[in-house]
């Protein structure tokens, strides 16, 4: 019972992945892009939890974390960007 509703559960989110990518794709601008990113990161981890848990291993627990983390930061970064141009400022004192 458990197994068949993970593997649903799987299969609407190959579906909501679809969609993002989709997203991501055409979006009609930058910041929807960005938001598509997010999202795809959080499907990622998600459907990673559910691969997990329907394996029943919690090796992928570091998986999780990392593709947050990357998502995150990734985020950020094309905010940062399309908000003032660069992602790091530098200080050019002379």
């Amino acid at each position: 019972m458990i197994q068949g509703i993970l593997i649903c559960s799987l299969g609407f989110l190959s579906f909501a992945v679809m969609a993002t990518i989709y997203r991501l794709v055409k979006g009609p601008t930058a910041p929807d892009r960005i938001q598509a990113l997010d999202a795809l990161g959080i499907n990622l981890i998600s459907g990673v939890a559910i691969f997990s848990v329907l394996l029943r291993n919690t090796g992928f627990f570091e998986v999780i974390l990392l593709i947050g983390i990357l998502s995150f930061i990734g985020t950020i970064a094309f905010a940062r960007y399309l908000e003032r141009g660069v992602v790091i400022e530098r200080n050019h004192s002379e």
